[in-house]
């Protein structure tokens, strides 16, 4: 929020003035619930005391609410400047010098503006004048300021790099997560938690786009049906994902359980809302989309690629048109004809017609039972052939992820003690991390892959014993 405020000066006073003030921060300024905090009327009230002092009318006021001293750019200090270079102003009022200015080139060429203009800076709290001692003091105070503000950041990076080492979050969790405040041993405690009615939509918008079946643009609409929507904040209501913004979510590793700063990757104390192995397809997918450009998914069959065309030998093709009012149609046709290589006169099959050709063909098959055991026998041997292999394989990307984890640990401490340039250090960890989410992925498969074999497997052949019953 900033304001400004000017009155048309009486002639009966010499004097005028206009006054400054400032806070540095949106919550400093709307602090209490009130519409300008507690720190701008406190200031204007000192301010009003110190013009009515020196017998001169206030006639401007400008405000400048959560903004900082460290940039000379604020918009209603420029409008002071611009007011005072075309309008009789004998004072310029703030409460302290900070106010005005945190370092000392600004400050010099704000007093300087100043000054050309005719108009004399006062301060409320610090006796500066244009005598030599005045003239110093202002000088200490500005420097003081100076200080005050690059040790203040020096500090707060300092606090910051500490948290995040330890897992904490420094900035506002990104959607699907909530930033709360815990008492923890009577102490206030700020952490990261999972937000109850946004982290399963997310979860979710990571696993449709890793299937393939949405580009972006219609997962956003799709997200935007199931009501995800940003957080509420004081100054902005809730608002759809929209597919920028989506674009992000996608691309943010914070999803991965990890914290991000200056570059930097840190194990994360918030909970992982992705695993490794759906977030590298997403990522996949993602590229792909980046250089072939976002096209509607491909039409998908659980017949396709199966079937062949009776006339031509052509592979069939499946397909999904839409009427003008809206119905689907879904059918088989030939490639052979559709590309014009032969002069096959295959008409259009329906899906309903194909399918039920396929059944009818299925259920006049029959498979000696010997037939079928000795292949049950025979896969069953191969897979736990195949499973033995497979636990190698993940105590060895077991042991290579924790060797990559503990590796990623040690350049973020170097990193944070300065023994490296953080360029590098990033670098470094930008590789090692593209590593750990391969084993991590890797790991992923290969746990389902199990999992899923021996199932599949032995449904298939209870599914082949079954063939042929119906007929006979």
């Amino acid at each position: 929020m900033t304001g400004l405020r000017l009155v048309t000066p009486s002639s009966e006073t010499a004097a005028t003035a206009v006054l400054y003030l400032r806070v540095s921060t949106k919550e400093q300024a709307q602090r209490g619930g009130e519409a300008e905090g507690f720190s701008i009327p406190a200031q204007r009230e000192a301010c009003l005391k110190k013009a009515e002092s020196l017998g001169a009318q206030v006639v401007g006021e400008f405000i400048d609410a959560g903004e900082s001293a460290r940039s000379a750019d604020r918009p209603e200090l420029q409008r002071l400047l611009q007011y005072v270079s075309t309008e009789a102003v004998s004072y310029v009022i703030v409460h302290k010098v900070d106010r005005l200015a945190r370092n000392r080139y600004d400050d010099v060429t704000i007093t300087a503006q100043l000054q050309a203009a005719g108009a004399r800076l006062v301060s409320v709290t610090e006796n500066i004048d244009q005598t030599p001692s005045g003239l110093l003091l202002h000088g200490i105070m500005s420097s003081i300021a100076e200080f005050y503000s690059r040790n203040l950041a020096n500090e707060v990076i300092k606090g910051t790099q500490q948290k995040v080492s330890a897992g904490g979050t420094p900035h506002v969790a990104p959607i699907g997560y909530r930033n709360v405040r815990e008492e923890v041993a009577g102490r206030e405690a700020r952490t990261v938690v999972l937000d109850d009615d946004r982290a399963p939509l997310v979860r979710w918008a990571f696993q449709a786009y890793a299937s393939g079946d949405y580009t972006l643009s219609r997962l956003a609409d799709e997200l935007r049906a199931r009501g995800l929507t940003h957080r509420a904040s004081a100054n902005r209501a809730a608002r759809p994902v929209t597919f920028n913004k989506l674009h992000q979510i996608l691309r943010n590793r914070y999803y991965l359980g990890l914290v991000t700063w200056r570059g930097v990757e840190y194990e994360g104390k918030h909970p992982a809302l992705v695993d490794a192995a759906t977030f590298e397809t997403v990522q996949r997918v993602l590229s792909a989309h980046r250089v072939s450009g976002e096209r509607s998914h491909k039409h998908k069959h659980y017949l396709s690629g199966s079937l062949f065309c009776a006339r031509c030998g052509a592979r069939l093709l499946f397909g999904i048109s839409t009427s003008r009012r809206g119905e689907r149609y879904e059918y088989f046709f030939c490639a052979g004809r559709h590309s014009g290589r032969s002069s096959c006169d295959l008409p259009y099959l329906p899906l309903e017609q194909v399918e039920d050709a396929i059944a009818a063909q299925w259920e006049q098959e029959v498979f000696p039972t010997e037939l079928v055991t000795a292949l049950r026998q025979q896969l069953t041997a191969d897979l736990r052939a195949y499973n033995a292999s497979t636990e190698d394989e993940q105590r060895r990307l077991t042991e290579r992820a924790a060797s990559i984890r503990r590796e990623r640990y040690k350049w973020a401490e170097k990193a944070m003690e300065g023994v490296v340039p953080a360029d590098i250090a990033r670098e470094r960890q930008g590789l090692l991390a593209e590593q750990l989410l391969a084993a991590e992925s890797a790991l992923s498969r290969l746990s389902l892959d199990q999992d899923n074999h021996e199932t599949t497997l032995n449904a298939v052949l209870d599914l082949v014993l079954s063939c042929g019953r119906r007929s006979a």
